[in-house]
């Protein structure tokens, strides 16, 4: 037998099992990819927050990278949490190196608030990662804290596109789940703009949304779909995710990454 598609995700662990690297692994599964993994820091999370979080060394990374890429190969690359600048540069200049598209999930900030970036690390994001992205998908909180845009309305995304394109992508999908109304999220290449809406489902249980859609994303390019086809297929599967995310612990929920196998489809 043949091997699926193979994507590689270069991201934190979730010891919860919501967000992170378990996200972006059981994303991998439920739409039918081979899924590896380069883990960049080691959190220690339930559902009420994060309550430590330690950085792997560059070397251990590097490691983990060349060890998959090398012998296994891959089709795409995702990257979540990677902490620290000099974590984004070793990242960055891997990724350079490998022939096959790279989704950029600029994660700066959990679910709960907790900082996942160091402040230092933030321009090798804009002047290194970010102009090696095929996909860059940041949410508001972290267009703001890349570009110092703040979006209050559906209006603001194209200015909040603009300034992140600014830095290299060549598309970005500006997620708009912070607003008020339906989810919208746009994705644009700066001529060309797909704009993306969902019903914004009344469940506070949404741990791990923004891995669960980059890793999508991934998944459809590593399968030899377009950008913008493959970004509406991960916003329809996110959002089925999202409206089937269950209570777990005391605080906030995962969204369920199984969603499809226990509807039956």
């Amino acid at each position: 037998m043949s091997a699926p598609p193979r994507v590689l995700t270069v991201a934190g662990s979730d010891s919860g099992g919501g967000a992170g690297i378990q996200a972006d692994l059981k994303t991998m599964l439920a739409l039918g990819v081979h899924g590896m993994s380069v883990i960049t820091a080691v959190t220690a999370q339930n559902s009420l927050g994060v309550q430590g979080a330690w950085e792997l060394p560059v070397e251990a990374v590097r490691a983990q990278y060349r060890s998959v890429v090398d012998d296994i190969g891959v089709q795409a690359v995702k990257t979540g949490m990677l902490a620290s600048a000099e974590l984004v540069e070793a990242v960055a200049e891997l990724i350079a190196g490998t022939d096959a598209p790279a989704v950029v999930d600029p994660v700066g900030v959990s679910k709960h608030g907790d900082s996942l970036l160091a402040d230092s690390a933030l321009d090798s994001v804009r002047t290194k990662l970010l102009p090696l992205a095929v996909v860059a998908t940041p949410n508001l909180d972290e267009v703001a804290q890349l570009t110092g845009v703040r979006v209050e309305s559906e209006e603001q995304l194209r200015d909040a596109a603009a300034a992140v394109l600014a830095y290299g992508p060549k598309w970005v999908l500006i997620k708009g789940g912070h607003l008020t109304g339906d989810a919208v999220d746009l994705l644009t290449d700066g001529s060309e703009e797909h704009w993306l809406r969902a019903p914004r489902y009344d469940n506070r249980h949404t741990h791990g949304t923004g891995c669960t859609l980059a890793s999508a994303i991934a998944c459809g390019l590593a399968k030899g779909e377009s950008v913008p086809e493959a970004v509406a297929a991960a916003k329809e599967y996110v959002t089925g995710a999202i409206a089937a995310g269950f209570a777990l612990g005391g605080g906030i929920g995962p969204v369920d990454h199984g969603w499809r196998f226990r509807a039956g489809g």
